[in-house]
């Protein structure tokens, strides 16, 4: 499975967002470091959940990473968040 996929399912399993979308953009980081060639290690993340109602940005990050968990995060190098209710 591909990690786009393992995040999207992931983060609808703990969060049922009403919006959700995983973008690859490895290809745009060519030539920077973490950028391995035909892998995916850079996304940006755009998730709408009413369950970040009355967190902190910090407390957002925190709750999606903890969705992700640790295993999954170990194999992206970059993961940009745009999180709100």
């Amino acid at each position: 499975m591909r990690i786009s996929e393992e995040i999207s399912q992931k983060l609808m399993a703990v969060f049922s967002p009403r919006e959700l979308e995983v973008v690859d953009d490895s290809k745009s980081h060519r030539g920077h470091i973490g950028f391995k060639e035909g892998e995916e290690t850079h996304f940006n993340v755009k998730i709408r959940s009413s369950q970040f109602k009355d967190q902190s940005r910090i407390e957002r990050h925190r709750s999606v990473h903890d969705a992700l968990g640790a295993e999954l995060l170990s194999r992206i190098h970059a993961l940009s968040l745009d999180i709100a209710e």
